[in-house]
């Protein structure tokens, strides 16, 4: 796997049970990956001599995120390196501009985009109707090259960047779902239950595993969505579509990610098969293993933030002592305000209330981040 990131690790720890020898090639020995696996090579994946010596010593690589630059990606491929997905598919996940083209061609429901350069550019897409949302076409992640705007002097903050940009309508969206399948090189494809996920600023706070109150041909539409998806682009592995549920009922992709994902991070107690092991069968074209939860439960998944206090350790006896059933998860990552730093997760069954569940994880978070169950 090329990233030394928390999806590396995780990923490292399902490849044990699957029996599978799992290397890293990370930016550093200090990261999150690098800390847990036993072979990691330090390199860069912008270098495309780092990957091609380490993909030399693998049967096939995959990622833990979407940065490792096209042009390295398709010589890989043409010296007969195993890479999945492949270059043909992470490009729609590095281009926002090429992805929003391809899937309205394929009839896909997105918002409205348009590319543009210029004041006059967004100006005539605004139309009048504010705010317009501008998003870089590369590069962008957890709210990072995503900007709101409501008038046109906030666009020609933007502008004043000089990267590359598109606009998008904005979704007064009733919320936002994601829909996590997997797919092999053998055409196999599996679908999780579609989630609600809780943004803020940007950032994903917390997933409810199934999306509450979701009707099923809502559901069955979104999972069908995604398979399609990943079936047209021709992906290997996870396919993370989010999606924008609005008051009308009504579906729009918001955007695409073809790796483990934070909305599937509830998997590894929530159901048969975790993401992190469903994505290595995928990549190795092993069966895929069942994505169903186990009867009649549910899971609550909330991100761990960093807080002032980076002596977390201290606040973890508390929470476990305070709430058993709390499963805490820590990326081995230095605490700053903000950081993702772990993750809790609690899994209901059917005499626990979804309300009161996603209090205790919110609390169990807050706790971690902050020594009071009372913060955000």
């Amino acid at each position: 796997m090329v990233g030394g990131g928390q999806l590396a690790r995780m990923t490292a720890a399902a490849a044990v049970g699957l029996g599978a020898t799992f290397r890293v090639l990370s930016e550093s020995e200090k990261e999150s990956a690098a800390l847990v696996t036993h072979d990691v090579t330090v390199g860069s994946h912008l270098s495309l001599p780092d990957i091609s010596a380490f993909a030399a010593e693998c049967d096939v690589i995959t990622f833990d995120h979407e940065h490792v630059p096209g042009p390295i990606l398709a010589k890989l491929e043409s010296d007969g390196v195993l890479v999945r997905p492949g270059s043909g598919a992470l490009r729609y996940t590095q281009d926002k501009l090429a992805m929003r083209e391809r899937l309205s061609a394929l009839g896909v429901p997105c918002p409205r985009f348009a590319p543009v350069a210029s004041l006059a550019d967004v100006a005539a897409f605004a139309g009048g109707t504010w705010p317009v949302v501008l998003k870089a076409v590369s590069g962008g992640y957890d709210g990072k090259g995503v900007w709101v705007c409501d008038s046109i002097g906030e666009v020609e903050d933007v502008l004043s960047l000089g990267i590359r940009l598109m606009a998008e309508e904005f979704v007064p969206f009733k919320r936002e779902l994601a829909a996590l399948v997997a797919r092999s090189p053998s055409g196999q494809g599996a679908a999780y239950p579609v989630v609600e996920t809780v943004q803020v600023d940007g950032i994903c706070r917390e997933v409810i595993a199934p999306a509450p109150g979701l009707s099923k041909d809502t559901a069955v539409e979104a999972e069908a969505m995604a398979l399609k998806i990943a079936a047209e682009l021709g992906v290997t592995g996870l396919l993370a579509v989010e999606l924008f549920e609005t008051s009308h009922g009504r579906l729009l992709v918001n955007e695409l990610a073809m790796r483990p994902h934070n909305s599937g991070h509830w998997t590894i107690e929530g159901a048969r098969t975790s993401q992190f092991e469903q994505h290595l069968r995928a990549v190795l074209d092993l069966p895929l293993g069942s994505c169903a939860p186990p009867e009649g439960t549910f899971t609550v998944m909330a991100n761990l933030l960093g807080g002032t206090d980076p002596d977390v350790f201290d606040r973890y006896i508390h929470v476990m002592a305070a709430d058993p059933a709390v499963k805490v998860h820590f990326y081995g990552k230095e605490v700053r305000v903000g950081r993702k730093i772990g993750h809790v997760t609690i899994v209901g069954g059917p005499e626990d209330d979804v309300a009161e569940v996603r209090d205790r994880a919110r609390r169990a978070a807050s706790y971690l981040r902050w020594g009071t169950e009372d913060g955000d």
